[in-house]
Order: C-alpha cells, then structure tokens, then sequence
C-alpha cells in the first residue's frame, strides 16, 4: 500500500477499536508512506448486524468527505464485504493471501463471504503458488504473487553491531525466529530443540496471538521477547547465528507463504524450516533453505549450518533475491487491476 500510495490517494481501514462514545473514525497519515490508516472506533456493546452497520455508515461518512473521482475497493478479507457490499467501486480487487478460513477462530460463514467476493471482483491476487493452485478455477483474471521482500532494509542486518539491549546479554548460539507466535507454530519442536541442545539459545521475537502465552515452553535458553518494530527487525537477525521457521504442518499453514523466508535470507541468516510447500519450492529446492521435520532433523540442519562457510551460499541468496522488490510486485499488480475493465465499462457491454 505503501507503493500504491505514490500514485492514488490510499486509505487503509483497520479492524473497530472500541469506546466509550459515539462511533467516529480516527485517521492517522504515516508521513513515510503517506497512507492513511482509517480505524473505526465504536461504542461497547453492539451486535453484530449493528457492528456492520455502523462500520457501512462510517466508510459511506468518509466517501462523501472525500468524494473520490475513481474508487478502487482492495480487499484483504472477505469479511469487509459484509458493510461495503453496497459500494460500486471503479475496480474491485481481492488480494488473498492466507487460507483464512483455515486460521483458528475464523468466522464460519467466512468461505461464503470469499465467494460473494470473489463474483465481485475484477482481479485476484493470491500470496503464493499453493494457494494459486487451490483457487486458480475459481475466477477468470487470478494470479499468483508470493511475498516479496525489502532487500536493502533486511540486508543493513549483514554489518551491524550494534546490540539490542534485551538481545546483548544472550549468549551464542542464537537460533531466532521472528513473526507473530499463534496456532501455526510447532511449540513442540520449540521446545524439544531447546532441550536436546541446551547450550543453543533459542530467540523468539513476535507478539503472541490466538494461543494462551501460558502454553509456551519455558526453559533457560529460550527467550521470548515480544513485539517489536519492523524498523527494529535488522539489529535482532544481526545477532542470530542461524534463524529457524519451526512451522505446524496444519490446515493454517497448508497454504502460506511465508514472508519471513526471503526477509531471513536478505538478512544473510541461514535458515531451517518444516516443509512447508511454499518454501520447499522455490527455497528448499534451490539449496538456499534447509528442511527439517522433526526436532532430531532441525538439531542436525542447524549444527551443519553452524558450520559452514556462508560465501557460496551468501551469492545464492543474492543472485535470487535480485529479481525481487515490493517495487516490482505492485508494478506487475497495478497491470493486471488497470487492464481490467472499469464497472461502467463491463455495464456498458452487458447492455
């Protein structure tokens, strides 16, 4: 959105804060990307058909505000079609990229709302070629559009020195992972690897989500240290002597891609993960990423990358990264949407 925000007007909205007060949307324009993040804020207590209702009166407050010459609706979860569904946008766009249905706590009606969405929209964009596969007959104009990634952001990890102060004292080996902890980590191998190799200090950065942070493995040498900035993320990998994707192989992970796995390898930190499709292939195939299964498997790829020489694959990791940019991704997504007929157009033919 950052990208898109160079050339249209983007506002992004963000899931209902809750107040108490009448409902009203709080607009915050990030200075460095110029979008405008446009948070609902609602009074306690609604039920659900008021909740859509009142997130429809708002979005239709802002519209007459702003009085938009060309309106492109981009969707990121079906569910906002439930108060925008109204709307007549110039194009209309459905950018998938998880399984949502699969995540823990998915609303159940959510596969309906994605096909109602799906009739709506000119184009569909899926966030890697598992997903593609699985919704590929399920629209006339989708394509496939794995994570991309900011190389020069995550590569400043490669000569840092400086040390975060709650990462200083820890010493090494660092095994890290970063990212949000929820129902798609394999807590298990977490702390099995933990145990097998207690001289290894496993760092894990991320705010947890959808699971109790009470369930997470407790041991000396792992250490949980929350949320932190996307700013911050370099000074952490720079730290790490090799990083770790211990992923669940469940209905939340069947479909991802993580983004995670090219910001790892810009970083230069050599990476372990379960075989997860999208990152077996292209990542595991091309020798750039180790697969592992079990704790014993991660124990054994991470001791082997411990040791070895990281030139070689330091020129793999560049010579792939080098055909990929968020730049380059929203130039190939702004094509597809712009050669899509606009709504008056298609109403024009169907007459």
């Amino acid at each position: 959105m950052s990208r898109a925000a160079k050339e249209y007007t983007t506002w992004y909205f963000e899931e209902p804060d809750l107040i108490d007060g009448p409902p009203v949307l709080r607009i915050e324009t990030d200075q460095s990307s110029n979008v405008s993040v446009v948070t609902p804020l609602m009074p306690h207590g609604l039920a659900d058909h008021e909740k859509n209702d009142t997130q429809k009166a708002l979005v239709a407050r802002l519209l007459t505000r702003i009085h938009p010459r060309r309106l492109i609706a981009w969707y990121y979860t079906p569910m906002a079609l439930r108060f925008t569904h109204e709307l007549e946008p110039d194009n209309c766009i459905y950018d998938n990229m998880d399984e949502l249905s699969a995540f823990a706590g998915a609303p159940a009606d959510i596969a309906e709302w994605e096909r109602r969405l799906m009739s709506k929209c000119d184009v569909v964009y899926v966030g890697g070629r598992s997903l593609y596969e699985s919704k590929r007959d399920r629209h006339a104009n989708i394509h496939v559009f794995p994570s991309s990634v900011d190389v020069a952001h995550f590569r400043k990890a490669r000569n840092m020195q400086h040390e975060p102060q709650d990462q200083k004292a820890i010493p090494h080996p660092r095994i890290g992972f970063f990212g949000v902890i929820d129902e798609r980590m394999n807590l298990d191998i977490v702390a099995s690897v933990a145990a097998l190799r207690p001289d290894w200090q496993l760092v894990m950065v991320g705010p947890t989500a959808k699971i109790d942070p009470g369930d997470l493995p407790r041991a000396k040498n792992i250490h949980w240290l929350g949320c932190k900035s996307y700013e911050s993320l370099p000074s952490y990998l720079a730290g790490w002597d090799v990083g770790f994707m211990p992923f669940a192989l469940n209905d939340a992970t069947r479909f991802i891609s993580p983004t995670k796995t090219p910001e790892f390898l810009a970083a230069g930190v050599p990476l372990v993960s379960t075989p997860i499709t999208d990152v077996v292939d292209p990542y595991g195939k091309a020798g750039l990423v180790d697969i592992a299964t079990t704790p014993e498997e991660f124990v054994q790829r991470i001791e082997g990358l411990l040791c070895r020489q990281r030139a070689p694959w330091l020129r793999a990791v560049d010579a792939h990264l080098s055909g990929m940019s968020w730049d380059k991704t929203w130039a190939a997504m702004k094509r597809h949407f712009q050669s899509a007929p606009e709504r008056k157009e298609r109403e024009a033919r169907r007459v």
